[in-house]
């Protein structure tokens, strides 16, 4: 069995930068895709950032040119750096990798909180 841990989160201000990591342990053969969620209160997750396992990226409009996902494939561990925080970035930020070539099998973290507040 896979676990996710996710890290890195907390109270930054406007204009700030935070970089969260989510690593992977437990029982891993391979990991194929990942990717970051987010969650705000009231509203639905959205899929903020993804990276393939040949390292191509892809981005939500709203944080494209502001975060930037990456992989550290030896330390099954993704990251997401984030910078010119705004307000509305304001969420719970949870991580999904797939770990089987057709990215059916899929494994989920719990969790960071990001709060953006002057």
């Amino acid at each position: 069995q896979v676990q996710l841990e996710e890290s890195g989160g907390g109270l930054v201000q406007p204009g700030q930068s935070l970089k969260l990591s989510c690593v992977a342990s437990g029982n891993i053969f391979r990991i194929n895709t990942m990717q970051w969620y987010r969650q705000a209160p009231g509203k639905q997750r959205e899929l903020v950032a993804h990276i393939t396992s040949g390292g191509v990226t892809e981005y939500a409009e709203p944080v494209k040119g502001r975060f930037a996902i990456s992989r550290d494939n030896a330390k099954y561990t993704a990251y997401l750096q984030m910078d010119s925080l705004k307000h509305e970035d304001t969420a719970l930020y949870v991580c999904r990798f797939t770990l089987d070539p057709n990215a059916q099998i899929e494994v989920w973290g719990r969790g960071t909180q990001v709060t953006v507040s002057s």
